[in-house]
């Protein structure tokens, strides 16, 4: 999935046109208006240092909870305040205090971890730069925790905290966890199902690899990064068999990353799913863990090719979520372990495409039913749905503005969800299943707040940022206060201040936030910084004033900061987020002829309402689906949009992945002129303002060949532009060093091309 966190890189200016850092100014300014000369910098640049040495102020605080099953005692991960080494900690409830379980240090002894590339790639599905102990599988009695470090898994006795390493198998394990009876391990090998006695450590094979094309347990590349499922096996409650898939790449096109600052090096290779064009094929299997011929979970594979989800709950049947490649049918299924057969329990339609959510299905403790989240009325709602697939009552829905669901409570008999009426904040209500009482908003506070529940106590741990920047880890023992987990991240030098607002613009509302600098002068005319995402899978608007500290930065270089979700962005409902195909014009669908008109016309709008905006001096800026946006933003809009930054874009969608892509174009032989209308490539020609591109060689997720393919367009139409290489960084890479580099090179870009003087 195109991701709008900004992990960036010192990077390599290359010009690929002459003068292409002229500046491209406007208008002249006489000498004694307001806005000629440029509005003093307060902007710290110590500032950068310590939002990239401290991991976006993200590093030390709590995370990954998981509370034990008797309520005891909550376990999480946390590092140091300028780094990304976790450490396994618990918390215990009756005392408030909390001790460390197990170090990174204490295991490897001071050594360098060693991750394989699978693994890499793994966690950049992921999104996730931690590093030493950064995942930990928990036994369903609590008593033991598998620890994966460095390629090897390590069992934690919690009573004791002995350490005991077990499965010595070849190759990294890729997805190692612990079955509910903490009696078996599971993980994959070169390939290969692997399994571990927990007990005496010994470890075999269950399925083995038998061409390179094949992989078993794994979850294949769209699943991981556009799916949110990133599992490939799953026990049975008791243990006694796994579910497992079985992934065949064969005659997909191979990718090759070469790291060009060392070309001595091998270069990397993997299968890649461009749309139009074949997907992996995938199975599944049911065995016993000891071995034996593997059971396959049969369903119309041609009409339903992808496995969404799949789940395995106590009283309920190996279930699972197949959709058709256009998205627009799922079909929940439950599955006969023994003869591999399947019945259908719901088949959800829709004619844009259907939303995914791995919290669904969920099956109630005693199996006489399960929660299903269905779009269909036009709001997300959470269904209960009989064991045979009937639906008996509708829990929640857009009178609380219902999200997804986080948990069930099937002992007191309530659903826990997210939901919020407002889309910039996040609240955890109860919704009762069977009871006639009104769901119950449980967390306060303008912000967003999520809880972690255990399974079997009345334990949960609430996660929480307000607007006005307190966050929070609170411990909650049968709803009472038992106490706040630590952070030791350190705290920013100031605190945003967004003014969060609603514009009215072209028949809609959209949501908008802006920041000014903080030695503001009233009177003043400052130019404009749109920071974008525009996608529809992503929000820039939140009551979350951390996400806006490094928008705060730039703002003290002289400048107002704006966001704006348009339509197409998630939370407001069915329609809303559908725009993109169904208001678009184009009923085959387009990428950004919605996005890009409600922007503009919310900007003009914003300028109309806060005469400090110079309208005449606005740039854009966005990474990833943002940096899409920023690029066209700039090429279609030059009227609006006078200067653009565009951090590793996709510009040709025929280039991205099946599985995101033609969820919102379709196939692209099938709609050639949404696909033509959405990429970049038709509109470089057009380019008249200043652009700054930049992208990182080893991006295995908006790959370099789409800066490669934008600059040599833009260069063979003779515009002028700045493109900044990124030298053997992927999509997300959180080095402190280059970060500040970047941030740094961003702003004396727009400086240049927004605030000099006008002559």
């Amino acid at each position: 999935m195109i991701n709008r966190s900004v992990s960036a890189t010192l990077a390599l200016t290359l010009a690929f046109a002459a003068g292409c850092a002229t500046s491209h100014h406007g208008s002249p300014l006489a000498s004694d208006s307001p806005a000629a000369t440029p509005p003093r910098s307060i902007a710290d640049p110590a500032f950068l240092e310590q939002f990239a040495s401290t991991y976006r102020f993200g590093a030390g605080t709590p995370r990954g909870f998981s509370v034990t099953p008797d309520g005891k005692a909550v376990l999480f991960l946390r590092s140091g305040p300028r780094s990304v080494v976790q450490d396994l900690y618990e918390f215990n409830v009756a005392t408030g205090q909390e001790r460390v379980l197990l170090t990174a240090d204490q295991i490897l002894g001071g050594s360098e971890e060693n991750l394989s590339p699978e693994e890499k790639a793994r966690r950049e599905r992921l999104r996730m730069s931690s590093r030493g102990i950064a995942s930990y599988s928990l036994s369903k009695d609590g008593s033991t925790i598998l620890v994966p470090l460095s390629g090897k898994l390590y069992l934690v006795d919690r009573a004791s905290a002995k350490v005991r390493e077990v499965g010595k198998g070849e190759g990294f394990p890729i997805d190692p966890r612990l079955s509910d009876t903490g009696s078996l391990i599971a993980c994959v090998r070169n390939g290969s199902l692997r399994v571990i006695d927990a007990a005496s450590g010994q470890e075999w094979a269950l399925a083995t690899s038998e061409a390179p094309t094949v992989e078993y347990g794994t979850a294949e590349f769209v699943a991981a990064e556009e799916m949110d499922r990133r599992e490939g096996y799953w026990f049975s409650p008791d243990a006694s068999k796994i579910a497992f898939t079985r992934v065949d790449t064969a005659g997909l096109e191979i990718f090759t990353i070469a790291d060009p600052t060392f070309p001595e090096r091998p270069a990397q290779t993997w299968p890649y799913p461009r749309p139009g064009k074949k997907n992996a094929d995938v199975q599944l299997f049911v065995s016993k863990p000891q071995g034996g011929e593997p059971t396959e979970i049969r369903w119309d594979r041609e009409a339903y090719p992808y496995l969404v989800t799949v789940t395995w709950e106590k009283n309920a049947p190996l279930t699972l979520v197949v959709s058709n490649r256009a998205q627009t049918e799922f079909l929940v299924l439950a599955a006969d372990d023994s003869t591999g057969s399947t019945t259908t329990l719901i088949r959800e339609q829709d004619n844009a495409w259907i939303e995914i959510r791995q919290s669904v299905p969920h099956w109630l403790a005693d199996g006489s039913g399960f929660l299903w989240i269905s779009e269909s009325s036009g709001w997300p709602e959470l269904r209960w749905h009989d064991r045979a697939g009937k639906p008996i009552a509708t829990l929640a829905g857009e009178a609380i503005g219902f999200r997804d669901l986080i948990h069930v409570d099937d002992e007191r008999g309530f659903a826990y969800v997210s939901a919020s009426s407002d889309p910039t904040e996040s609240h955890v209500w109860a919704v009762p299943l069977r009871a006639r009482i009104a769901p119950r908003q449980i967390t306060e506070g303008s912000g967003l707040h999520n809880m972690t529940f255990s399974k079997r106590s009345r334990t949960s741990v609430r996660s929480s940022v307000t607007a006005d920047g307190q966050r929070s880890w609170t411990v909650l023992d049968e709803g009472r206060d038992a106490g706040r987990i630590a952070s030791v991240a350190e705290a920013p030098p100031f605190m945003p201040a967004p003014q969060w607002t609603l514009v009215e613009a072209d028949g809609h509302s959209f949501h908008a936030s802006i920041l000014r600098p903080r030695n503001f002068v009233p009177g003043r005319k400052y130019p404009v910084i749109a920071s974008v995402y525009v996608g529809p899978t992503a929000k820039t608007v939140t009551k979350n004033p951390y996400a806006s500290l490094l928008n705060q930065w730039f703002a003290d270089h002289g400048f107002i900061m704006v966001a704006i979700d348009n339509r197409g962005t998630p939370d407001r409902g069915r329609n809303w987020q559908r725009a993109w195909k169904e208001q678009s014009g184009n009923p085959k669908g387009d990428l950004i002829e919605v996005g890009l008109r409600d922007h503009a016309a919310a900007m003009v709008a914003l300028g109309t309402r806060f005469p400090e905006m110079d309208m005449d001096r606005v740039g854009v800026y966005g990474w990833s689906f943002g940096g899409y946006a920023s690029a066209m933003f700039a090429m279609r809009r030059p009227d609006i949009y006078k200067a653009a930054c565009a951090g590793a874009p996709v510009t040709a969608w025929e280039d991205y992945d099946t599985t995101y892509t033609e969820r919102y174009l379709g196939l692209p032989q099938d709609n050639p002129e949404g696909y033509a209308s959405s990429n970049v490539l038709t509109y470089a020609k057009d380019l008249k303002v200043p652009l700054l591109l930049v992208h990182g060689t080893a991006d295995d997720n908006v790959y370099f060949m789409h800066a490669l393919k934008m600059a040599d367009a833009m260069f063979r139409a003779g515009n002028h532009f700045e493109f900044l290489v990124l030298p053997g960084f992927t999509h997300m890479v959180p080095d402190p060093v280059v970060n500040r580099a970047l941030y740094s090179r961003i702003a004396q870009f727009f400086v240049r091309e927004l605030q000099a003087d006008r002559e």
